[in-house]
């Protein structure tokens, strides 16, 4: 490990508990930040409602930490959008936002067109398909943006049980993001969940970063930001344990194969040389080839947007 990544670990790797919610306030206060937290959903009807309701109860209701709860669903075919509106949020369907460029399946999208329907200085993503959620993953990724003046991106750090082993739940994370970051961008060696849903970022970052339309979205973000801010900029925390919906092998494949597209492009800027993938699946007459698109594009930073500078202007 390089020293400067240690030295950063140090200096950068924080726990929920170094920031009691008394200073975040105090600090919410003093620096007059607003906050929202996006919500990218997809048939997630059963997780959704509480996520949000936790949310409201303790960082809205009990203390005003939160400003606004911005669910963007993006083309769910269930009740997500009925149970996430009850439990409190604002919900806006992504086809909804920016209607001139027409939309693509994937969840950088829906990231990318959240900055227009949101109006806090300070971001939160959130997945929402998390279970047992606790607040803590909102406090303790939005307390160094609060806090430290320095800091633009603070990624959330946890266990990932699967199936009551711990430790286990990040596969795509183990075999594919973490051995392209330590061998191409050695300086983000020291994140514990590279591609966690779960993060927090200063709007004045995320409207000059490109956006990956789908699963590259985290990985892209991280890289873009170190070579935007540099590794000081970012930052970590950790928020105990994360239990959430785990995909079956082939949907890993699909996007290790769109993290491995997005690491690609920021590597070269090079020719596309097959954007596709082939897995296989036993049908009546033995295994059966099944080809899907890799995600390739990729939406520009939102300062290049007109409608997002005219909004911003007004």
């Amino acid at each position: 490990m390089l020293k400067e990544v240690e030295r950063w670990l140090s200096t950068r790797s924080w726990s929920v508990t170094d920031r009691p919610l008394h200073q975040l306030m105090a600090a919410k206060r003093t620096t007059g930040s607003t906050v929202s937290v996006v919500l990218p959903a997809l048939n997630e009807e059963e997780t959704v409602g509480e996520i949000v309701a936790v949310i409201r109860h303790d960082l809205m209701q009990q203390v005003p930490l939160v400003d606004e709860i911005v669910v963007v669903d993006s083309g769910s075919t269930d009740r997500t959008s009925e149970v996430a509106a009850a439990a409190g949020a604002r919900v806006v369907h992504r086809d909804e936002i920016l209607p001139r460029i027409p939309t693509v399946p994937g969840k950088g999208e829906v990231l990318w067109r959240s900055l227009l329907v949101t109006s806090g200085d300070i971001f939160c993503f959130i997945d929402a398909d998390l279970k047992e959620f606790s607040s803590d993953f909102v406090t303790g990724i939005v307390g160094p943006l609060l806090t430290e003046p320095g800091v633009d991106l603070v990624k959330a750090m946890y266990d990932r049980p699967l199936r009551g082993a711990a430790g286990q739940g990040g596969r795509v994370t183990e075999l594919m993001a973490r051995p392209l970051l330590n061998m191409h961008w050695p300086q983000l060696a020291g994140f514990v969940q590279p591609l966690g849903g779960e993060y927090a970022a200063r709007r004045s970052l995320l409207e000059q970063l490109p956006f990956p339309v789908g699963y590259g979205v985290e990985l892209g973000m991280l890289v873009d930001a170190l070579h935007l801010v540099g590794l000081d900029a970012l930052a970590q925390v950790d928020v105990g344990e994360r239990k959430h919906r785990h995909q079956d092998g082939q949907a890993l494949g699909r996007m290790s194969a769109a993290i491995y597209r997005t690491a690609q492009l920021r590597l070269a800027r090079g020719h596309l040389i097959r954007p596709s993938l082939t897995q296989f699946e036993r049908g009546e007459e033995g295994f059966e080839p099944r080809t899907y698109s890799v995600d390739t594009e990729e939406r520009p930073p939102m300062v290049e947007i007109s409608e997002y500078v005219k909004r911003r202007a007004a």
